[in-house]
C-alpha cells in the first residue's frame, strides 16, 4: 500500500504553499499539516511541536518534508531531523531567505543590516503577530527598545496585491522605520518546494 508523504509547514505559508503545490501538480501527491502562525514568535516552540508529528510519521513510514527554515531554532530543529532519518526542511535561515532566494537576500541584508524584512503574511498580520504579539499595544514605549537598531523595513512581496504595499508601509510608519519594497513572487520558493517535495516522494523509508 502506498502511504502519502507528508509535508508539516508553517502556517505563515499555507496560502504560498498551497499555490505552489497546485501549480506543480502536486496537491493530490502529498498531505499537509500546518503548525500554528504564531509560532514565528516562539522558535523555541517549533521543534516541541514537530516532534510528535515526524514520530507519528516514522511509525506509518511515511516520507516527511518539513516546510521550515531553521525559523530562530538556533539548530534546534537541525539536530531534531537529523534525528528523524531522511527528514529534510527549507533552506535558509528565515523564511525570507528562501522566499528571495539566498542571493538576493544576502545582497538585500548587506545593504542594511538594520533591516527588517516583513512577507505578504507578515504585513497582513502585523498587528496581531507583531504589535500585539510583542506587547506594544500595551507598552509602545518598548518599541525603540526592539527595533531601534533597524534602519528599514523592506517588505518582500509574493504577490502583486497593492493591498499588501500599504500594509507594510503603514507598518513601517508605525515602528518609525523607512520603507521598501522588493517584488520576489513565487518562483525562489516554487524551487525549493518543489525540490524537497520531489526528494520526499523518491525517499523510501525503512
Amino acid at each position: 500500500m502506498t502511504v502519502t508523504p507528508l509535508v508539516i509547514a508553517c502556517g505563515a505559508l499555507a496560502s504560498e504553499l498551497r499555490a505552489v503545490l497546485k501549480a506543480q501538480g502536486l496537491a493530490d501527491t502529498v498531505e499537509v499539516r500546518y503548525l500554528p502562525a504564531n509560532l514565528h514568535n516562539r522558535p523555541e516552540r517549533i521543534v516541541p511541536e514537530l516532534e510528535p508529528l515526524l514520530e507519528e510519521a516514522a511509525a506509518q513510514h511515511r516520507n516527511v518534508f518539513v516546510a521550515y527554515a531553521d525559523c530562530g531554532t538556533g539548530g534546534a530543529l537541525d539536530a531534531l531531523l537529523e534525528r528523524s532519518t531522511g527528514v529534510t526542511r527549507l533552506p535558509g535561515s528565515h523564511c525570507y531567505e528562501f522566499f528571495s532566494g539566498a542571493q538576493q537576500f544576502k545582497a538585500i541584508h548587506e545593504e542594511e543590516l538594520g533591516t527588517l524584512f516583513l512577507t505578504d503574511f507578515l504585513a497582513k498580520h502585523f498587528e496581531p503577530l507583531l504589535w500585539q504579539g510583542l506587547g506594544l499595544d500595551r507598552h509602545p514605549e518598548l518599541r525603540d527598545m526592539y527595533f531601534g537598531n533597524y534602519r528599514r523595513v523592506v517588505l518582500i512581496s509574493q504577490s502583486t496585491d497593492p493591498a499588501i504595499i500599504v500594509l507594510a508601509r503603514a507598518a513601517a510608519a508605525r515602528l518609525g522605520l523607512e520603507f521598501e519594497h522588493r517584488h520576489v513572487g513565487l518562483d525562489p520558493f516554487a524551487g525549493v518546494v518543489t525540490e524537497g517535495v520531489a526528494v520526499s516522494l523518491r525517499r523510501r523509508v525503512a
